[in-house]
């Protein structure tokens, strides 16, 4: 192969693996506030049933006041029964009595079911706090995980510079300024393999002549609808066999 088109495709091999460093880089804070945000979830979960808890008991004191103003009025009452002197006051007082005692027993059944909804409340309580510890360690472990990962990419991507860097110095500079300049029309990607005649990026068929010369490996070529550099990869023993059922 010639040596300017072997630097120019480990040259693109170190321009792909750099971007793909650097997207790694960019994407490192999106991941984490990924993790972040389902430990948010799982806060909120235990905030809203400690809400919800904190209205149910504000209710059920509410009811235990309203009790108590029933409880004195049927006390009373009762203190007045002794005291009437016709029939017509002690069944008066009597229909008083049973209101309030009805009033009474509609207030404590309330507060009976806001003692039931307290305990259910309670254990949703525990239940999403339990979850809330479990994704807080999943959280701190995922983030290690991402900050080690951020750790080995950054040492990564310093190296893979530093031999871009030397081996743009052993390219001749029009060879250079033709990569740069195909490769800042397609993404980044300048140079690219031939498969079958076609091109395997834009995938347009070569000419027999061109693809003949592509073939050689000797020289820069350059795809007629796409302009980027090619090169011929020869497919791997095992891809270029039939397999078993194919010859049957």
């Amino acid at each position: 192969m010639s040596p300017d088109l072997e630097r120019l495709i480990q040259l693109q091999r170190l321009e792909n693996a750099i971007a793909d460093a650097r997207r790694e880089v960019a994407e490192g804070p999106d991941r984490r506030a990924e993790a972040e945000a389902s430990l948010a979830s799982a806060q909120q979960a235990v905030d809203s049933a400690t809400e919800r808890l904190k209205a149910s008991q504000d209710a059920r004191r509410a009811l235990e006041k309203e009790a108590s103003v029933f409880e004195g009025r049927l006390s009373k009452y009762r203190d007045q029964l002794s005291a009437v002197k016709t029939n017509r006051e002690y069944q008066a007082m009597q229909t008083e009595i049973a209101s309030a005692e009805s009033d009474l027993r509609a207030v404590e059944d309330r507060e009976l079911e806001y003692m039931v909804e307290a305990d259910a409340l309670a254990a949703d309580i525990k239940t999403s706090e339990a979850a809330l510890g479990a994704r807080q360690k999943d959280v701190a472990a995922k983030k290690r995980a991402l900050d080690e990962a951020l750790t080995r990419t950054e040492a990564s991507l310093l190296k893979l510079t530093a031999e871009r860097d030397a081996l743009v110095g052993q390219i001749d500079g029009p060879l250079l300024a033709l990569f740069e300049q195909v490769a800042q029309l397609r993404k980044g990607v300048a140079v690219c393999p031939t498969h079958d005649g076609l091109c395997s990026l834009c995938h347009v068929r070569l000419r027999p002549q061109v693809f003949q010369e592509v073939r050689r490996n000797d020289s820069v070529i350059q795809c007629d609808v796409c302009q980027r550099i090619l090169y011929f990869d020869p497919p791997s023993p095992a891809e270029g066999q039939e397999t078993p059922a194919a010859n049957a």
